[in-house]
């Protein structure tokens, strides 16, 4: 086991980002955590995120979550002189990673032909909505318009009940799946380079990344199975929403044995998977008469204290202080010009180690930019 002493995972890995908004920021910021020094290549104005809420003294705390642990140069691109000191940087990198459409980074003279005559080994990962190649990689990529392009939206609105709307997207799942492949790609390059010599080209294509989620539903569509699986639904309580699983017969069982109609467990109509999914929704109706004189805390419990697989439906700012959550570290400081706020963790652990450091610091626009030309110059 490491100790606390011992060097980051990726400590000696150079990575030269220009990757702006979510998707490559979120892949960079895994590195950072894990030790990579992450040099933020962005225009006098920033990445945008930089700019949206929330905010304090002037910091987007937004941004800040996508971007501690990293280093910001400021760089024009379309200025030669400017475009061969980041060449020059990319020369002594491991990995350089985009995110622009098809075509842009060819265009600012950084593509990966170009930055493999700065370093001929480099690891050079493309991100984008539709990949590198194919009729529609031109097209905008923000994360709704990949949702419903993907066909995950509509996948979950077979589980809606009838007349139901695509949902509308708020979280922003395509940019978090898309970066964490991404980050196992790049890893899996720098492995073949470790053995190879070789570096790579990688291309990561966001809505390919979300096709990867419903497994069941494509794998349905292929079989011509037109019904929806049973699916397992909000149960209401006195004040909030649980969710329940059962999947199993033991679950059943638990879940007999938790609404204090331990007989049910026999009941014919339930016995086993076939009855149970012609019985669905009766199910659901004996647990919700069950639920809706507790309250979500007191349901939650007597469900897990029985054996059954279930869950109150929580908001962030619950989670904050959760007693698991807080055990394993999962909230930490980190530092921006507003101060001290809180982001969370990488969501692993090597030797239990959690990361990114506490008091970590979110980099101003071009704060690093001296520092990185004056350790060129002197190379």
């Amino acid at each position: 086991m490491l100790d606390a002493g011992s060097p980051a995972a990726l400590s000696g890995l150079t990575i030269v980002d220009f990757t702006t908004m979510i998707a490559g920021p979120y892949c960079s910021r895994l590195f950072a955590d894990l030790g990579a020094d992450v040099i933020k290549v962005e225009s006098a104005d920033g990445d945008h995120i930089r700019k949206l809420r929330p905010r304090k003294s002037g910091a987007s705390r937004f941004f800040g979550q996508l971007n501690v642990g990293k280093r910001s140069v400021v760089a024009d691109l379309t200025d030669p002189a400017q475009r061969g000191r980041v060449l020059d940087l990319i020369a002594q990198a491991d990995v350089v990673l985009e995110n622009w459409r098809p075509g842009v980074a060819a265009r600012l003279g950084v593509s990966y032909e170009d930055c493999r005559k700065a370093r001929e080994d480099i690891v050079y990962c493309s991100i984008s909505g539709w990949g590198q190649t194919g009729p529609g990689a031109q097209r905008a990529a923000f994360a709704p318009n990949v949702h419903a392009a993907s066909g995950v939206d509509m996948a979950n609105l077979i589980y809606q009940p009838p007349g139901s709307v695509p949902p509308v997207t708020g979280v922003f799942t395509a940019d978090v799946v898309g970066g964490t492949m991404a980050f196992g790609a790049v890893l899996a390059a720098l492995r073949r380079r470790d053995h190879t010599g070789a570096g790579g080209n990688v291309d990561v294509s966001l809505i390919e990344s979300m096709l990867s989620m419903p497994m069941y539903e494509l794998q349905a569509e292929l079989a011509g199975i037109t019904e929806a699986r049973t699916s397992h639904r909000p149960v209401p309580t006195s004040d909030g929403f649980i969710i329940l699983t059962i999947v199993s017969d033991q679950n059943w069982r638990a879940v007999a044995r938790a609404i204090g109609q331990p007989e049910l467990a026999a009941d014919p109509r339930y016995v086993d998977v076939r009855a149970r999914t012609e019985s669905w929704d009766e199910i659901h109706e004996l647990v919700c008469a069950w639920a809706i004189s507790r309250t979500a805390e007191e349901a939650e419990a007597q469900m897990l204290e029985c054996g059954v697989p279930a869950a109150r439906y929580r908001t962030l700012a619950s989670l904050l202080t959760d007693e698991h959550l807080r055990e394993r570290e999962v909230f930490r400081p980190a530092v921006d010009a507003g101060g001290e706020f809180t982001i969370p963790a990488t969501p692993f652990r090597l030797d239990g180690q959690t990361t990114p450091a506490p008091g970590t610091r979110v980099p101003a626009l071009g704060e690093d930019s001296d520092q990185v030309l004056t350790k060129l110059r002197r190379a």
